[in-house]
């Protein structure tokens, strides 16, 4: 209960604070009257959606549109907040300087809001609302492909120029334009790589999700030497109340036969050679691992009977399981395909000057490229999208990675 009060207070104090900023700036009736019906309306809906929300049914569309429009709304204002109670501290001192010190003609203990402090509030509010609201009508479509090229001393000969395509988090259940998933396809059978690899998260929860999109997906061309896929966190259905243990596992059974349905081989903690002229390469997959999720990886198994020396790839869905179990494992794996992160969908991503996101305080290694000792992750920034409707910075990605052998150094 405590709770709740203390929710609504919060509330109410933001709501009040952007109000005066905008009563601050102008004095138009009408305006300050359609700002007031807006605002309730819209809290009132948030309200009531977030009651009606079903733990049975999970996310679904007006779920995330629910919360892209709570952050929409309420980013924002509490940056308007923060201006107004900053010059309110400057008020109350100014007051005390003026009531006690000033002039005794003139006591008014608080001076009145500054319209100029306002007017620069405002501006700075329209930066994340201008943002987020991008985000959720181009952001999410935003598709990107980015290649790297890496380097290994122990790449066989034959694998030197061998092209691997990663895709991760498709999170399909939030797909709402089959036009621009048919464009994310496109982009993929551009690059007419070697190898395909998805790493996880297919669904937001139900395998039915993924229906609407199988046709598209199976228009991913058939590659070389093979189209493979591990487990995400989501697609165990953990997120949800289910009617009966039966139920969910066959949700689970549904989603597993999803990645062959789509043209993928699924690798449950398991490993296949990758065999190209003389040499071979190992591709591992492991079900996920992470260190606050569920925890079904076996890396154990699904690398029995590889040694250090072979060349391993590694499909494990949580970047964290390479921090806590495979960066400095014995067997040495050369290379970890991750995502989940999605870069929180949110952040800075200017090459060679700035990289940021709030998901990085979570996670040390949440977007692209990481080195230990000469094992590398790469954590793909995802497809879809979960939770906010859209993406801000961080761009729904495909990458395409080149791997070249490198001249041992004397």
């Amino acid at each position: 209960m405590f709770r709740w009060i203390f929710f609504f207070l919060f509330i109410a104090v933001v709501e009040v604070y952007a109000f005066q900023a905008f009563k601050t700036v102008t004095k138009t009736k009408w305006i300050l009257m359609a700002y007031q019906v807006i605002s309730l309306a819209a809290v009132l809906y948030i309200f009531y959606q977030f009651s009606q929300f079903d733990r049975r049914v999970g996310q679904n569309s007006r779920t995330l549109f629910t919360l892209g429009l709570l952050l929409l709304l309420f980013i924002p204002k509490l940056l308007l907040t923060g201006f107004m109670l900053m010059e309110d501290v400057y008020r109350v001192f100014s007051g005390f300087i003026t009531y006690f010190m000033g002039d005794i003609q003139n006591r008014d203990f608080l001076p009145e809001r500054r319209r100029f402090v306002s007017q620069v509030a405002l501006v700075v509010a329209a930066i994340p609302f201008t943002s987020l609201l991008y985000g959720m009508t181009k952001g999410k479509y935003n598709f990107r492909v980015l290649k790297q090229t890496l380097f290994f001393e122990d790449l066989p000969d034959d694998f030197d120029g061998f092209t691997i395509t990663q895709i991760s988090d498709v999170h399909s259940g939030s797909f709402d334009d089959p036009e621009k998933i048919e464009y994310a396809v496109h982009l993929i059978n551009q690059h007419k790589t070697d190898m395909m690899v998805f790493t996880g998260d297919i669904v937001n929860t139900h395998a039915t999700e993924m229906h609407p999109w199988i046709d598209t997906f199976n228009k991913i061309e058939n590659h070389e030497y093979g189209k493979y896929a591990v487990l995400g966190n989501h697609d165990y259905g953990e997120y949800i109340d289910w009617p009966s243990q039966q139920a969910k596992d066959e949700n689970f059974e549904a989603i597993k036969a999803l990645y062959g349905q789509i043209g993928f081989d699924l690798l449950l903690n398991q490993h296949t050679k990758i065999k190209k002229g003389n040499s071979e390469i190992a591709l591992v997959g492991v079900e996920n691992w992470g260190k606050n999720f569920k925890q079904a990886g076996d890396l154990a198994k699904a690398s029995e009977g590889l040694s250090a020396q072979d060349f391993k790839i590694l499909m494990s869905h949580d970047p964290s399981h390479w921090e806590y179990e495979v960066k400095n494992h014995e067997k040495h794996f050369q290379l970890t395909l991750s995502g989940h992160t999605h870069g929180l969908q949110f952040g800075i991503e200017i090459p060679g000057l700035v990289r940021w996101s709030p998901v990085q305080y979570v996670y040390k290694q949440w977007a692209g490229l990481y080195e230990n000792v000469g094992r590398y992750i790469y954590v793909n920034r995802g497809l879809g999208f979960h939770a906010y409707p859209g993406r801000v910075g961080i761009w729904p990605e495909i990458t395409v990675f080149e791997l070249k052998k490198r001249e041992k150094v004397a």
